[in-house]
């Protein structure tokens, strides 16, 4: 349904129409060279300037998560306070980065509702409902304009939507009566594809370019990269990243995989050096996630930085981040481009970072990377069926963001009893750092964990100096193998299939952000069940291949397995001819109190000076307010969402899972200048624009990683008085 639209409403969308070209034209053009931001704040030069606005996913194609407003900048950001915020009247996880452009602001509710709202004063101009039920995340919009229309590309699960950004009316000439399906075109029976498009896709000239977000177990679609056209969604090209005869990277697969292989997919968003026509494309890991007996070969292009010709779709260069991934090592975030200065000699590049705690740095036309990288040595599998890559490339420098080996010493100290549990359990678990191999019913530990590393927010980058500014987490998790049961009922081996990578072959899950399954029959209706299992919700996609007669055998599997399910739990699933193995899930190294087994700091914020690749700070981001009751503070928390850098100098962070903290940083020094409490922490990259001469910082506030939190949807403004 659409709400009604005033006269009113359409004057100040045209409005947005002819403050477009501004926002649009600046991240189509070339990078201008500006001052550094480690300049000291009394060199800050306030003066008039026209309205900017934030007209990209995180504020510009290039990925740098930047702005030139210094209206607010280190001399008066104490003086911050609320101007405007709007509640979407409903509660669940909000990972939107607001679009901004002339005085309109758009985002997303939960449930996947476009809205528009004016961005002086919060005031709701329209909303655009899909009918489509949704809850995955949606993180952002493409907005495209030739200077007398424009579009706005919305995705809503496995539908881009084109809408008229005057009216929120979805424009019907435009694919299929206003939108695309993107489970068509992949592989065999569409209507059997889970293709979400949780991150925005990307403008170039007259295209939209999506990847999109798949299943991490069979069965899945290959991750195609799509180019469409931005006036009639007809496909323009299309990448594949897992290779069909004749193209290169084919025989780094099994022959014939990529008839059936899945992923390795772009859901984390691209980059574009609009100049160049260069578009770097971040992929994901090739199903299943934890065991690859059925995809030998290094897996080209899972876990790679892909450069493309943005017209054509023609592979220029590319790097694999990880050969054969088994660890679930996507690169989780759109890269940066960024100048660096080698010996007086500026090199325009692109740098990557990643879930294992690095961050890559090349030359982003030859692909040649700007610090040296080595193919190190680690241990192969001892798991039948799987054959490890016996190498895994790491950057010499800049050193890693994250701690990458777990050892004893570095084991809580909260209370002597939390010491005692973590050294216990911690002798049960193998800990080698990275890339070592899950074995067979036995826990191995990833340092740092699934989640990061840096996760899906991304860096920011001061474009000129040469500085990646980085959040990460720095959480142990563990994982393992176990086999299967060929004698295993039909509701187990569905079960194992497609719900154990994330609840655990013994359902008890790693709450909250994988819930327990023991007794959810109890909890739940089976219409609720089949509801979540049809449409998704949070972090699980729809099961589109679990059809009726599954969910019903599914069902009373999870209603006869009872309260207290076996540990070694066996069943099977169905998969390729060397699919033995399944995942036993995803376990948090929490002690007995719920707080992390290890040592702070469980969360960071850090300086790395690309041009040199030393750190300039480094501090911990976030804290638990029940701890820091206790006198345990500055301990870092889990942080999703990502930073965003400003001419003024500052660092505006939310991402904070537990504290609901907002705070902006000095980006010479990482002194804190602000903070203040959210409603609802802020799980998202905020954004900055500035009308009529006031500059405005705007963030999604909605909880939803910490059950001990309120939970909302709020989009909130602050300004100087």
């Amino acid at each position: 349904m659409h709400l009604s639209v005033s006269h009113r409403v359409v004057a100040v969308s045209c409005s947005a129409l002819l403050y477009a070209g501004i926002g649009v034209a600046h991240a189509s053009g070339p990078i201008p060279k500006r001052p550094s931001q480690s300049a000291p704040s009394s060199s800050v030069q306030v003066h008039a300037q026209p309205d900017i606005d934030w007209a990209a996913y995180n504020g510009n194609v290039d990925g740098q998560h930047y702005s030139a407003l210094a209206l607010i900048n280190r001399t008066n950001v104490a003086q911050l306070k609320v101007a405007w915020q709007f509640d979407t009247g409903e509660k669940g996880n909000l990972e939107t980065n607001p679009l901004v452009v002339g005085r309109v602001l758009f985002g997303y509710t939960f449930t996947g509702k476009v809205i528009a709202l004016n961005a002086a004063n919060g005031s709701l101009l329209w909303t655009f409902d899909s009918g489509v039920k949704n809850s995955q995340p949606s993180r952002g919009f493409a907005y495209w304009t030739d200077g007398k229309n424009a579009r706005l590309f919305a995705g809503v699960l496995n539908f881009l939507y084109a809408l008229d950004p005057a009216t929120g009316k979805s424009i019907p000439d435009f694919g299929e009566d206003g939108r695309i399906d993107l489970r068509k075109g992949l592989r065999g029976d569409y209507e059997q594809q889970s293709v979400a498009l949780t991150t925005p896709g990307i403008v170039y000239k007259d295209l939209i370019i999506v990847g999109g977000r798949n299943p991490e177990t069979h069965p899945a679609p290959p991750g195609d990269i799509r180019a469409f056209d931005v006036r009639t969604g007809a496909l323009r090209w299309s990448f594949h990243t897992i290779p069909r005869p004749g193209e290169i990277g084919y025989d780094t697969w099994p022959p014939d995989a990529w008839k059936d292989a899945g992923a390795a997919n772009n859901w984390a968003g691209m980059t574009l050096d609009a100049a160049r026509g260069i578009l770097y494309v971040p992929t994901g890991s090739a199903v299943f996630d934890f065991y690859g007996g059925d995809r030998i070969g290094n897996d080209l292009f899972a876990d790679t930085l892909l450069a493309l010709d943005a017209a054509t779709g023609k592979r220029l260069w590319h790097f694999q981040g990880v050969h054969h991934d088994i660890w679930d090592r996507d690169f989780p975030a759109p890269p940066a481009l960024v100048t660096v200065d080698r010996g007086g000699q500026l090199i325009d590049a692109v740098a990557q970072t990643t879930r294992q705690g690095v961050v890559y740095l090349y030359d982003r036309v030859t692909g040649s990377p700007l610090f040296p990288i080595e193919e190190h040595a680690y241990p192969p599998s001892d798991v039948p069926g799987e054959k490890t890559s016996p190498t895994q490339p790491m950057p010499v420098a800049p050193a890693p963001y994250a701690r990458q080996r777990l050892t004893e010493d570095m084991l809580t100290n909260r209370t002597p009893a939390a010491h005692d549990w973590a050294l216990q359990t911690f002798r049960t678990f193998r800990s080698d750092g990275q890339f070592i191999p899950f074995g067979v019913d036995r826990q191995t530990i990833v340092f740092p964990g699934f989640d990061g590393g840096a996760e899906w927010g991304g860096p920011a980058v001061d474009p000129a100096a040469g500085v990646l500014y980085v959040n990460a987490n720095e959480m142990a998790w563990t994982g393992g193998l176990t086999p299967y049961n060929p004698n295993a009922g039909a509701g187990a081996k569905t079960y194992q299939a497609q719900c154990s990578i994330c609840h655990g072959v013994n359902r008890t899950g790693s709450p909250p952000a994988f819930p327990s399954l023991v007794g959810v029959t109890t909890r739940l209706t089976d219409a609720q069940i089949t509801d979540v299992i049809t449409h998704g919700r949070g972090r699980m996609m729809a099961l589109p291949s679990v059809d009726a007669a599954k969910i019903a055998e599914l069902l009373e599997y999870l209603k006869s397995a009872g309260s207290a399910p076996s540990e070694h739990a066996q069943d099977t699933m169905p998969g390729g001819p060397n699919m033995q193995y399944g995942f036993t899930g995803y376990r948090k190294f929490l002690d007995p109190d719920g707080y992390p087994a290890i040592a702070p700091p469980w969360g960071t914020l850090s300086a790395i000076d690309l041009n040199t690749g030393e750190y300039l700070w480094k501090i911990p981001l976030g804290e638990y307010p029940a701890l820091a009751a206790q006198g345990i503070a500055n301990t870092g928390s889990e942080n999703y969402g990502g930073p965003i850098l400003t001419a003024g100098g500052l660092l505006f962070i939310g991402a904070t899972s537990y504290d609901r903290k907002f705070r902006a940083f000095d980006s010479s020094s990482g002194k804190l200048l602000w903070e203040t409490q959210l409603p609802f922490a802020g799980i998202a990259t905020p954004a900055t624009y500035s009308i009529e001469g006031k500059q405005y910082v705007v963030i999604a506030a909605s909880g939803g990683r910490d059950p001990q939190s309120p939970v909302g949807g709020m989009y909130i403004a602050f300004s100087l008085p």
